[in-house]
């Protein structure tokens, strides 16, 4: 790691700079949970250490809901999850990887918590409202512009209406004995201390209890919730707290308390008018689920209802949200952070920062999505991306150009809809926004009013003008967010050039997409966005819009766009774009110099948790670039093989969608199939969506995948095709995993994926994974040459041999050439001849390093097509002096070297200059 500089703290001590230590080589992604805890993640430590990895990247380890599958849904953040084996199992664990020589890189998840019972802070902001001490810590709009929700949280859990759900009895006034409570089915809700003044009061009549009476009138007198001094907000947490020991003791001594106590609850319950009554009382108002479309009073994470926004800007939110983790940064369990969805953070920037400086030691990476032609910006202090921008970079590398307008043909006659991409991404957001983000594009229309009202010539816009330019604003962005910060002094603002050129580009696009709109209202809103007009709420609305932006890019275009575009699934990936459907040698080379000199120490992935599907299916769909002709005729086939259209209901982006998915996955069960079916034409949102699903046309789907499943000739023709491009597949993936493992940055392998593996979207890719399999073939690798492994990639039933082999090669060189592949290492291009012409390049070249820390990585491109020989006469340009060939042994001499002598033994190369 590089070293960091001092700084000043404000009492005007110095930090001193923090010592280098060694760069991380490569990390392996484990995910905890679904039966597996520390326990058994230490179990698999020798197998890590073996393979030759550096960092244990886990999954969030801090308390989360009951049941979660992934840890992202918070509750706690000061203790380690029981679920997964607590503070015990964690430290065992920690100190089991540093004895194995592992650090440990973890996921936190800065922007929200989960809300319910569990969550002790969002339990305290229910039933306190606006006085609670956790109220700042979560993004709640306590100035709701409906009055029915000022000083109130919206809640929408109910299954239908309010009242049809109470006059139903389905909600209900609990009494646990020490606790008030409201129920609905399995969810409870805190009642208000002060709400229960009248009814304790009629207790104590029922009791005829002196006592008991005391503490209804004390309740009754508490400070209001929505009270906004300090003394009065300590005045209601420490009261509420004394009267409800004060009546648990009364219950342990006066056995009539109860009886009265119980007998009121009763009563209540089968009184609607009291019940609705003691209910309007509260902090929160409960909702029909679909209220959250339209109204909702805190800011969630996309349009998950129970996650709420942080306001981790506050400088004591960071503080009690971050208190373990730094604490474990401190001590040395941890090593560095990945840090989630950053984008929806108030000011990204100004988090990291702050985190930096708590943590100066720490290796910090984000989870950041960067559009194709976007960079990092320079200015945060991380080391880099959690490597989406490289999974989609090298499968452009592998994408035949020459796909690209068969397979858009294809899509065009399958679907009906020859639309580029882009418009498709555009009107998916504006739908994600009128729909599923309606709530706060509601919120941000309200505030753009109220901005819009301090500007004379502008103040005559209407609402609904308001809410159709901000939508198409939005939907016109090409980036998932800008990065404008409002300063108290306008002459701080901070807007550089790269939102300048965004957001311009934005209001230009939204103009010409939505000419029913006034031009000037799109300009009015540049100008505030870009803060040429400024202001409180100017500011305000700035930090607003930009925390939604990323979510109406995530939902709009990787949950909905990404899965109605079926011309290549390939392209289909979490941050992809398949209107850039391909990229040169040079682009790829440029990238890379760059990424050298900027995130040396950013993460390359090719399969994570949240991938569409798994690099190996990937691979092998990029087959299908280099034979669109083949392709093409073999849908036809199938769909009159299948008689796709004895159904009506069933359409052509279905068809696409299947028989893709079962060339990329086979071989599949009808269980997975299915169940990914239905999530891919739901997220799509065409004909089916979770909030309204459509079961008829869903079933007609899944009757098809059935019967392809279960056809004998459709089945044995499927398994030929695959057969035929079995191997150009596992090339492409043996290429992308070579890329990934030595281009600048540090690879980052997702659990499993060592091996042949081909998963689909979550949670069908967060399988537990059987680790000792791995180990086992880990074991015997030694004996393994590369003549075997070249064999086993002609072996249909290859549990991936070759791969892990590669990848257990592969680091070793890096571990033996630490420099070369460092963050002080040089990048720099081969040159590749094609004698045939200069295009296209039969393969991709360069080296790393630099005079006798050297490697040389040589992997052939496009799509390995079946049938398409490598050009015995391409050549690729060694560095001069003697080279060592890490997989095929050997020693090659610099220059002019024949590609097919380089790839000859095995489809990918990496050799290490010779020094003796």
């Amino acid at each position: 790691m590089t070293d960091q500089p001092a700084r000043a703290t404000a009492s005007g001590d110095v930090r001193p700079a923090v010592t280098a230590r060694p760069e991380p080589r490569a990390t392996y992604r484990l995910q905890l949970r679904n039966g597996v805890g520390f326990a058994e993640a230490e179990k698999v430590l020798p197998y890590l250490a073996a393979l030759g990895v550096s960092h244990v990247y886990l999954s969030p380890i801090l308390r989360a809901s009951p049941g979660s599958s992934h840890g992202y849904d918070v509750v706690d953040p000061l203790h380690v999850d029981p679920a997964i084996g607590g503070d015990e199992g964690w430290r065992s664990f920690a100190a089991a990887a540093a004895r194995h020589g592992l650090a440990i890189l973890l996921d936190v998840v800065p922007n929200h918590m989960a809300i319910g019972p569990e969550n002790p802070w969002w339990w305290d902001v229910l039933a306190h409202g606006p006085s609670s001490r956790y109220a700042s810590h979560f993004d709640v709009e306590w100035a709701h512009p409906e009055p029915h929700l000022r000083q109130k949280v919206l809640l929408p859990v109910l299954g239908d209406h309010y009242g049809r759900v109470l006059e139903a009895g389905e909600l209900r006034l609990l009494w646990d004995g020490r606790e008030f409570s409201v129920g609905y089915h399995e969810q409870r809700f805190p009642i208000s201390p002060r709400s229960l003044g009248p009814l304790i009061h009629a207790a104590a009549e029922r009791a005829s209890s002196p006592q008991l009476a005391f503490i209804a009138d004390t309740l009754s007198e508490l400070p209001p919730s929505w009270t906004d001094t300090a003394t009065a907000r300590e005045r209601r947490a420490r009261d509420s707290k004394i009267l409800g020991e004060q009546l648990i003791e009364l219950l342990a001594t006066d056995g009539a308390v109860a009886e009265a106590i119980e007998a009121v609850v009763a009563t209540t319950n089968v009184d609607v008018d009291e019940l609705d009554r003691l209910l309007d009382q509260q902090n929160y108002r409960l909702a029909w689920w679909r209220a959250a479309r339209r109204d909702l009073g805190y800011r969630r994470f996309f349009d998950v209802t129970t996650l709420a926004g942080l306001r981790i800007e506050d400088p004591a939110v960071l503080a009690d949200t971050h208190r373990i983790v730094l604490d474990w940064l401190s001590e040395g369990l941890l090593d560095g952070l990945r840090i989630d969805h950053p984008d929806g953070l108030r000011d990204p920037e100004g988090y990291l920062r702050e985190l930096r400086w708590a943590a100066p030691r720490a290796w910090l990476v984000v989870e950041k999505i960067l559009a194709p032609d976007e960079s990092l910006r320079r200015s945060w202090p991380v080391a880099g991306t959690t490597g989406y921008d490289w999974l989609n970079r090298i499968t452009r590398l592998l994408a035949d150009p020459g796909g690209r307008e068969p397979l858009d043909d294809l899509h065009a006659r399958l679907t009906g809809d020859d639309r580029p991409f882009d418009e498709i991404a555009r009107e998916s957001k504006v739908e994600v926004l009128r729909d599923v983000l309606g709530s706060e594009l509601g919120r941000l229309t309200a505030l753009l009013l109220d901005v819009l009202e301090r500007h004379r010539r502008h103040r005559d816009h209407t609402r609904h003008d308001l809410h159709e330019a901000l939508a198409a604003l939005i939907a016109a962005l090409p980036v998932y967010r800008t990065y404008v910060v409002p300063a108290s002094e306008p002459t701080n603002n901070r807007v550089t050039q790269e939102d300048e050129a965004v957001i311009v580009s934005a209001v230009e696009t939204a103009k010409a997409s939505r000419p029913d709109l006034p031009g000037d209202l799109f300009d009015v809103v540049g100008d505030v966005l870009l803060l040429r007009l400024n202001g409180d709420l100017e500011a305000e609305f700035v930090a607003r819009f930009q925390q939604l932006t990323g979510p109406a890019t995530a939902k709009g275009v990787e949950d909905t766009a990404l899965y109605r575009d079926v011309r290549s699934l390939a392209h289909d990936e979490v941050g992809g774009d398949p209107g850039h459907w391909s990229d040169t040698p040079a682009d790829v080379h440029a990238a890379a110099g760059r990424a050298q000199g900027a995130t040396p120490l950013g993460l390359l992935a090719s399969s994570t948790h949240d991938t569409k599907r798994s690099e190996d299916i990937r691979a092998r769909l990029l087959v299908l670039t280099a034979i669109p002709e083949r392709w093409a005729s073999t849908v036809d086939r199938w769909s009159r093989l299948l008689r796709v259209e004895r159904d009506p209901l069933v359409d052509g982006h279905a068809v696409a969608l299947l028989l893709q998915t079962l060339v990329g996955a086979w071989p599949i069960g009808e269980e997975r199939l299915i169940a990914y079916l239905e999530k891919a034409l739901r997220e799509a949102k065409r004909r089916t969506s979770w909030s309204d699903p459509e079961r008829e046309y869903e079933e007609a789907v899944a009757e098809l995948a059935t019967y392809a499943l279960t056809d004998g000739e459709f089945v044995s023709e499927l398994e030929a095709f695959v057969r035929e491009i079995l191997v150009p597949g596992r090339i492409n993936s043996l290429v992308q995993v070579l890329l990934k493992l030595t281009l600048p940055g540090v690879p980052d392998l997702y659990q499993g994926t060592e091996l042949w593996d081909l998963s689909l979207v979550d949670p069908d890719n967060r399988r537990p994974v059987d680790l000792n399999v791995r180990a086992e073939l880990l074991a015997g690798i030694g004996d393994c040459t590369v003549d075997d492994a070249r064999a086993r990639l002609f072996q249909p039933d290859d549990p991936g041999l070759p791969k892990l082999w590669l990848i257990h090669r592969t680091l070793d060189v890096r571990s033996r050439r630490a420099r070369a592949f460092g963050s002080s290492s040089r990048y720099v291009p081969l040159a590749v001849r094609n004698a045939a012409g200069p295009e296209p390049e039969p393969a991709f070249a360069f080296s790393r390093g630099g005079a006798a820390d050297e490697a040389v990585v040589v992997v052939p491109r496009p799509s390995a097509a079946p049938g398409r020989p490598v050009d015995p006469a391409a050549t690729v340009e060694l560095p001069p002096g003697r080279w060592r060939d890490a997989l095929a042994g050997g020693m090659i001499e610099g220059g002019s070297r024949r590609l097919a002598d380089l790839l000859g033994r095995f489809p990918v190369a990496v050799l290490e200059r010779d020094v003796t």
